[in-house]
């Protein structure tokens, strides 16, 4: 079965072709799935019954099944579980704010990138999602909420760059006029700092906001909390990182998890200063989530933000949004599975 969702327009025209369709079949065939976020072949009206059966036959859509969604009562955030044709479980969350709406997807099912507080790496690495996976969360949230995703942000669970191909046909695809048509200024995708990938990623031409997972302000630390920081030490990382910005002028995002006690501290927002002054960059603190297992519990963001700003770090505090829905990555899914 070929994983039509996953394709470029020119090669859903080779296929057609091949079938002995028209070109114009193809094109139809790509707006029903693009355009129009068609769930279903049944769904394209346009194309003959039979051509419908046959594609039937002969490709998948990738379409996700919904299993659960959770909204906040407090902020409206949604965290979506879906269910793929394998039985694989996919979490998405769709985040409401003044310029439109986020979301949150995966790249692949589980982690294996074992970082200490999050919760999706707690039973590892399950298998890579396809492209039209990928995409498939975003279609798959705008049918059921009726609104049109603005923002992409590939920090769900999984590492991205642990899964270079899929990642980057999704984001050719979401950014093509004629498919997802969303704007590559809009996306941001994050790493833990996959030093290859990053320096891969420079090369893509695709105009998006690279976020590095940093959550630590020396090697030591990063290490402890971040086992893929003993591959790729944190010079070399951030030296990619300085890359990325050179070849692409996008100013690098670095996320930072701010775990009381334990990157927080004085010398902490003095060893950032050393890493990042002068940089130009943006910090985003994030109050790190709790974890069913792991016993961290969130620092004190505004402080640690005054105190980056000593240093002329331009650092914001990411907004709390659905912590009453189990909103961290992987925690839904870890319950549904039976893995907590």
């Amino acid at each position: 079965m070929v994983d039509i969702k996953s394709m470029y327009k020119p090669e859903v025209i080779s296929f057609m072709e091949e079938m002995g369709e028209k070109k114009f079949r193809a094109t139809q065939l790509f707006e029903w799935m693009h355009k129009k976020r068609a769930a279903s072949f049944d769904d394209m009206t346009n194309l003959s019954l039979s051509l419908r059966e046959t594609l039937k036959e002969k490709a998948t859509l990738d379409t996700l099944e919904k299993v659960q969604v959770l909204e906040s009562k407090t902020d409206g955030t949604r965290k979506y579980l879906f269910k793929a044709s394998d039985g694989a479980l996919i979490e998405s969350v769709m985040m409401r704010y003044s310029y439109g709406v986020s979301l949150c997807v995966s790249s692949q099912v589980g982690c294996a990138m074992g970082c200490s507080f999050c919760a999706s790496t707690v039973n590892g690495l399950d298998r890579n999602l396809t492209a039209g996976e990928i995409l498939e969360q975003v279609y798959g949230v705008e049918r059921d909420s009726g609104e049109r995703v603005s923002h992409v942000v590939v920090m769900g669970m999984g590492e991205p760059f642990a899964n270079y191909e899929n990642l980057i046909r999704f984001l050719r695809l979401i950014t093509d006029p004629e498919a997802g048509g969303l704007g590559a200024r809009n996306i941001t995708v994050s790493t833990c700092g996959i030093v290859p990938g990053i320096l891969r990623f420079a090369e893509e031409k695709i105009p998006v906001t690279l976020a590095l997972s940093l959550h630590a302000s020396d090697q030591a630390e990063r290490e402890r909390i971040m086992p893929v920081a003993r591959k790729y030490p944190l010079p070399e990382v951030l030296s990619a990182c300085d890359e990325y910005f050179n070849k692409t002028g996008r100013r690098v995002t670095y996320e930072y998890a701010l775990i009381d006690g334990v990157n927080d501290t004085d010398e902490d927002a003095r060893r950032m200063g050393e890493l990042l002054g002068g940089k130009n960059c943006h910090v985003n603190l994030i109050p790190v989530n709790p974890v069913d297992g792991k016993e961290y519990r969130p620092g004190n963001a505004s402080r640690f933000k005054n105190k980056l700003e000593n240093y002329r770090i331009n650092a914001t505090i990411r907004r709390a949004l659905g912590g009453d829905i189990d909103g961290a990555c992987g925690q839904l899914r870890n319950r549904n599975s039976g893995r907590d």
